[in-house]
């Protein structure tokens, strides 16, 4: 009876392990199954579509001017401050004028010799003038010789000449008086021009290098604060689509709730390379920007960005920008490829060997895959050229779907929007 009893229970036990078996198995091939994919469609529709192109950079005013000092010495007399406003012509640095007055005072005797000798040379001139009359009279009447005639001849000559030479060292005197006088008077600076003290790097005492040696000393910057530009860098890929009289919006970081307006009027033509021969070189253009109503808050050298404006289009089919993507699996239709040709094709070649665009389009709770060539495009929205028309029905999100678990023919369900956030919002509370 043990026997049979032992015998029983070995076959109920065998029994109840297939039968977990056979049910890890049905739920197994249940789990494999793929059901449908939630997602949300939305139909293609006509809109106004603006391109732009996003850029950083920092605030500079129209016109600012770099004072230096062309004379060497100590400074006796600051006139400004940081931040002061001055008018063209207002006196901002008085320089030491020692040397300069030294200097000048040289030159003004130089200068006073040199007319005095001025006399001099006419005084032998009219003497030696006098003198060959005489011997010309007296040699006609054969009083005189001719060895005479010809030393009076001589000397008159050679006081003439002197008496030139004497003239142009006088006149080169003054010159060089004008020049000292000039340069005297450089010890004194005034302003340029009407504007803002943006920067002052000296301070009465110190003594300032003049640009007639070298580079000189940079004293103050002024700057004409009432109109001011937008200087940003403008990756090279962008650059083409802007053109001068382009229309932007600049927004200062300092400045975070005004938006401005401004207008591209340079664009430049040689490029900023950083990290030349990297693999992070990077080519920008410099692209300046006006702007229109410039608040007066702000100052040289803020940071800003800008949405340069290149283009729009009216009325144009357009979709949302995340519903159009690229498959590699579909461009290249699951096909494996051969190395020794890839091989073979230039760097060129492989960067205009783009996959085309795509979006998938919804019927009757399937999708397909629809080849769809676009255009411009704005931060929301993007146009369609071809391939896709008004009121079809397109996926445009989730973007995992979208992208990778979407195939031609799947089944999908769609789910509100709203709905789909709602579902998100609970699974982060519950989490």
């Amino acid at each position: 009876m043990a026997k049979k009893s032992s015998r029983k229970g070995l076959i109920i036990t065998l029994i109840a392990l297939l039968l977990v078996v056979t049910a890890s198995a049905v739920w197994f091939v249940a789990g494999r199954k793929e059901g449908p994919v939630l997602v949300s469609i939305e139909n293609a529709s006509t809109r106004t579509i603006t391109q732009s192109v996003s850029a950083i950079g920092r605030l500079q005013p129209e016109l600012m001017v770099k004072v230096s000092s062309e004379a060497s010495g100590e400074i006796i007399f600051l006139g400004v401050r940081d931040g002061d406003t001055v008018k063209k012509g207002q006196l901002l640095v008085r320089i030491q004028p020692d040397i300069f007055e030294t200097q000048l005072a040289q030159t003004r005797a130089s200068t006073e010799a040199t007319r005095m000798s001025i006399n001099v040379a006419k005084a032998e001139l009219d003497r030696s003038e006098a003198d060959l009359k005489r011997i010309q009279e007296l040699y006609k009447k054969e009083y005189a010789s001719r060895e005479e005639f010809d030393r009076a001849k001589a000397t008159y000559e050679s006081a003439s000449a002197r008496y030139a030479q004497s003239k142009s060292d006088y006149q080169r005197a003054q010159g060089a008086l004008q020049q000292t006088q000039a340069t005297a008077n450089r010890s004194t600076i005034f302003s340029p021009m009407n504007g803002v003290v943006t920067f002052l790097g000296v301070e009465s005492g110190e003594k300032v290098v003049g640009t007639a040696q070298m580079q000189g000393t940079e004293m103050m910057r002024i700057a004409d604060l009432r109109t001011m530009n937008a200087w940003v860098d403008v990756d090279e890929n962008d650059v083409a689509l802007i053109a001068l009289g382009d229309t932007a919006r600049i927004r200062v970081d300092a400045l975070p709730d005004v938006s401005l307006r401004g207008t591209v009027y340079e664009i430049s033509h040689s490029p900023k390379v950083s990290g030349q021969g990297t693999q992070e070189e990077v080519v920008n253009f410099q692209v300046r920007i006006r702007l229109i109503d410039p608040d007066g808050r702000m100052r040289p050298g803020m940071s800003c960005s800008v949405e340069i404006e290149t283009e729009t289009k009216k009325d144009v089919v357009a979709v949302p920008i995340q519903a159009v993507t690229v498959r590699q699996d579909m461009a290249s239709g699951g096909a494996p490829t051969d190395s020794r040709i890839e091989s073979k094709k230039s760097a060129v070649e492989l960067r205009r060997a783009r996959p085309e665009s795509m979006v998938w389009v919804h019927t009757k709770g399937t999708v397909q895959a629809r080849t769809v060539k676009t255009g411009i495009s704005d931060d929301g929205f993007i146009e369609i050229l071809s391939g896709l028309k008004i009121d079809e029905s397109i996926v445009v999100s989730p973007y995992q779907a979208i992208s990778k678990l979407l195939k031609p023919g799947a089944p999908v369900r769609v789910e509100d929007p709203e709905a789909r956030k709602d579902r998100f919002r609970q699974l982060r509370q519950t989490q």
